[in-house]
């Protein structure tokens, strides 16, 4: 098809331009002597050379001639040969090069043999099509020579800047070459040569290099129009009023309108005209830009007709008195106006938003609701999204091959992976307002083995109404794939809580504690006490708030919980109201390794820091636990197992409020292994996965902390709080998903290795140990933890007194001993034997 256009086009040009040829041969033997054409060898089609024909636009035989580029106001250009250059009719021989099979209209211009040697490997692309008059590259620089005027080195700058960005250009035309580009490209060259500001491309490569230093005709007259525009719109008004007028007798009388008709219509036409003037001034018509042509203007349209119709009416019969004024005049001529009225307010949206060739992405949108209607709306006339939507897929049956503003349901959801190869969208939306996490974890497993972006729109609740739905659309997250709702945080009750109070918080540099930081800042305490002992998290959670220009203070404090000297002193000066301990050894693999730092900072730092709490009136104290402490497998969980039990010890006698909160893996904390996972993404992989069948419950920092605060406003004293978190998820399920939500394919772009159980891990977590019940509390989303065996709380003291020794005297084996006293569960998941079998490899 490509090659007919060339040569029916090519014969038809020159025939066609056939007196303008003669005349330029005859202007190029006036202007200088030489011949009119110049031939020069270029490199075409697989590397064939050919001899390119152009009008000959320089002198010859001058000294400079074998230059190989043209610069700037090169002196070598004859008077007649800057006329063509300007407007490209130097080109106009190379028609004779597509006849001849040499050229096409429209290809990647060829280029002399040395360049394509100099480059050959990327020239092998661009040369498996024919060489063109014009291309991608010719709209970009448009005036090459200008560009290269201001370079000391016109060649070097033209083969290391410009020739890389010419062969980038032509290998984008390739790999979206059809007819319809190739027409949208000479006509953008035709446009771009008469400097008409119009634009038939929406690729933003078509930008030209350089701009033209002289000011455009056409902008100058678009100036004009514009500061003109309400009398111009009058005038075209009248014109049309009159028209519409004439051609409703003509119509009514079949084109042969009688004398007495013409004569009827010479008497009332000035009438007609003054009348409807007024009603479209009422209207407004003469005042709307025409590129923002909507409905709106349309009702403005019939209404101005119609009301200027029943006066005119009105006019002719009561106050002309002219009773023999056909009757059907007043209707087609209303019809025939509201048409041309409204076809010339469209035809400037038209050009302005239905360009010749525009590269859209294709978006296939799941679901066919409202949420879906919104996107394909916007998508359809609003230009600047650069998207073609292509189909809707819906488990609605009933909306199966159903249309919604032109774009057809095509299948279920179940049909995703026979639509995306068949289709090749470039962007699934999921338009489902607060879509189950189960649902899209489904989704972007069954659209893993493609490169397709995966976006969806925010929940209900989110959504702004005042703004456009596609600008909130966004990527898939891994939050998005949680099974759990985040729960909404009482700020009444927190506020009441919190505002006014002394508030500390221990490891205030860590992830849920400087989390706790921020969001408490919100209810305005009187003082808040950042208590950490790693001075570079501390000063970088301080400076946060500090910069905020708060109206309390916040003040941070450096300082260790098993520091009992310090703590004591920070409570006795500050008089803390609520504590949030949150300072804890919790990285599983290095708690593992290092036991007895462990117990000192989990168990010994909790203990001294809930007794100086107890002895300095603190009213409410929160321990932050996790969901490893129970039937613990790691010294991490045992630890933090011991430290719930020394606080439901303190609590049974102390006058301070005493509570725990537990819930599991945190994203994005310091440790997490989403982080973890996003490090050996950005590295190419390998994504280690210690098992394919292990999971984990997973919650977001924001709702960790939110969880700590309910729990501080409604916990009664001792007790457990968990967070109802759902279905445990496959770690091997989240690195696929992230993977997939990168843009990369799981095992193809980036492996997945399994390298077998750490020391002290488990396959799943739990949140209820032995021993222990879960009940519902008054908030919902959380749960209360009842023990149905209380331990014996004397014994338990005798053997915290022997596990601390043992940390104090660095006895490794016996402090494990002694753990395990305390907490009988406590047992490692895996034994020697057996983590010979934990399945290792790649996926």
């Amino acid at each position: 098809m490509k090659r007919t256009f060339d040569v029916c086009m090519a014969a038809l040009g020159l025939v066609l331009t056939a007196p303008l040829l003669a005349i330029i041969s005859v202007l190029i033997k006036l202007d200088s002597r030489g011949p009119v054409i110049f031939r020069q060898v270029r490199v075409g089609q697989g590397f064939r050379q050919f001899a390119i024909q152009k009008f000959r636009t320089m002198v010859v035989d001058t000294p400079g001639t074998s230059l190989p580029l043209t610069v700037g106001q090169d002196p070598r250009i004859t008077r007649a040969g800057w006329i063509l250059r300007k407007f490209k009719l130097d080109e106009l021989p190379q028609l004779l090069n597509v006849l001849a099979g040499d050229m096409s209209f429209v290809g990647p211009r060829p280029e002399v043999p040395r360049y394509v040697e100099r480059l050959r490997s990327e020239f092998s692309e661009v040369l498996t099509v024919r060489p063109g008059i014009t291309d991608l590259a010719s709209l970009r620089y448009i005036d090459e020579a200008a560009l290269l005027a201001y370079s000391s080195n016109p060649e070097e700058d033209y083969l290391r800047k410009v020739l890389p960005e010419k062969l980038r250009l032509a290998k984008l035309y390739i790999r979206h070459m059809s007819l319809r580009l190739d027409l949208a490209i000479i006509m953008q060259t035709l446009l771009h040569i008469v400097r008409l500001p119009v634009a038939v491309f929406t690729l933003p490569e078509l930008k030209a290099a350089v701009e033209s230093p002289l000011a455009s005709p056409w902008a100058s007259l678009s100036s004009f129009v514009m500061r003109w525009r309400k009398p111009i719109i009058t005038v075209l008004d009248v014109v049309l009023i009159i028209l519409a007028n004439y051609f409703a007798f003509a119509l009514r009388y079949d084109g042969n309108i009688p004398a007495s008709e013409i004569h009827i219509f010479e008497q009332t036409v000035l009438a007609l005209v003054a009348i409807r003037g007024v009603a479209f001034a009422l209207f407004g018509l003469n005042e709307g830009l025409w590129r923002y042509t909507s409905i709106w203007d349309l009702q403005n349209i019939i209404g101005g007709v119609l009301s200027s119709t029943i006066i005119f009416y009105g006019w002719v019969h009561w106050v002309m008195g002219i009773h023999g004024y056909p009757r059907s005049i007043f209707a087609i001529d209303s019809v025939l106006l509201i048409g041309f009225l409204a076809g010339v307010r469209l035809s400037a949206r038209l050009l302005r938003d239905k360009p010749i060739f525009q590269k859209k992405r294709k978006v296939l949108i799941v679901g066919a609701g409202d949420s879906g209607e919104r996107v394909v709306r916007e998508l359809k006339t609003r230009t600047v999204f650069n998207c073609q939507p292509i189909g809707f897929v819906d488990d609605n049956a009933g909306l199966l091959n159903q249309r919604i503003h032109g774009v057809r349901v095509l299948g279920t959801v179940q049909d995703l992976p026979k639509l995306v190869e068949g289709l090749k969208p470039e962007v699934v939306v999921v338009a489902v307002p607060n879509a189950a996490p189960e649902f899209l974890r489904d989704l972007v497993i069954k659209l893993e083995p493609y490169n397709i972006s995966i976006k969806t729109l925010p929940a209900k609740e989110e959504l702004l109404a005042d703004q456009s739905t596609v600008s909130q659309i966004r990527n898939v997250s891994i939050p998005d794939l949680l099974s759990r709702a985040p729960i909404d945080l009482n700020n009444e009750a927190t506020s009441r809580m919190v505002k006014g109070k002394c508030v500390l918080i221990t490891g205030a540099g860590g992830s849920i504690g400087s989390e706790l930081a921020r969001q408490i800042t919100l209810f305005e305490p009187k003082v808040l006490l950042l208590y950490e002992r790693h001075e570079n998290s501390l000063y970088s959670i301080h400076k946060e708030l500090d910069d905020r220009g708060l109206a309390f203070p916040i003040v941070p404090l450096i300082g260790d919980i098993t520091d009992a000297q310090r703590l004591c002193a920070v409570l006795e000066q500050y008089k803390p109201q609520i504590l949030f301990h949150a300072a804890a050894h919790k990285h599983v693999p290095l708690v593992e390794l290092n036991p007895l730092e462990a117990v000192k900072n989990n168990c010994i730092g909790t203990r001294v820091t809930a007794e100086a709490a107890s002895l300095y009136g603190v009213e409410q104290f929160v321990h932050i636990s996790t969901d490893k402490a129970v039937n613990p497998s790691s010294v991490m969980g045992a630890t933090k197992r011991v430290a719930e039990l020394i606080i439901q010890d303190i609590a049974r006698t102390s006058r301070t409020r005493f509570l725990l909160v537990r819930f599991g893996n945190v994203l994005g904390s310091s440790g997490s292994v989403l982080l973890r996972f996003q490090e050996q993404i950005r590295a190419g992989g390998p994504v280690t996965v210690t098992h394919p069948e292990i999971r984990r419950y997973f919650m977001l920092i924001p709702e960790a902390v939110q969880l700590v605060l309910q729990a501080a406003t409604i916990g009664e004293q001792g007790h457990v709080y968990i967070l109802n978190m759902g279905e445990q998820i496959k770690v091997l399920d989240m690195a696929r998903s992230l993977i997939r939500l990168s843009g990369l394919v799981p095992g193809k772009d980036v492996p997945i290795r399994f390298v077998g159980l750490r020391p002290g891990e488990k396959l799943y977590e739990e949140l209820v140990g032995e021993g222990e019940v879960a009940v519902a509390s008054p908030l919902d989303k959380i749960l209360q933890i009842r023990t149905t065996n209380q331990p014996d709380f004397e014994e338990f003291r005798e053997k915290l007194s022997a596990l601390e020794a043992a940390s104090y005297r660095d006895e490794a084996s016996v402090l494990l001993e002694r753990l395990k006293e305390i907490v009988p569960m406590f047992q490692t998941c895996v034994s020697a034997s057996e983590s010979s079998t934990v399945p290792t490899g790649s996926l």
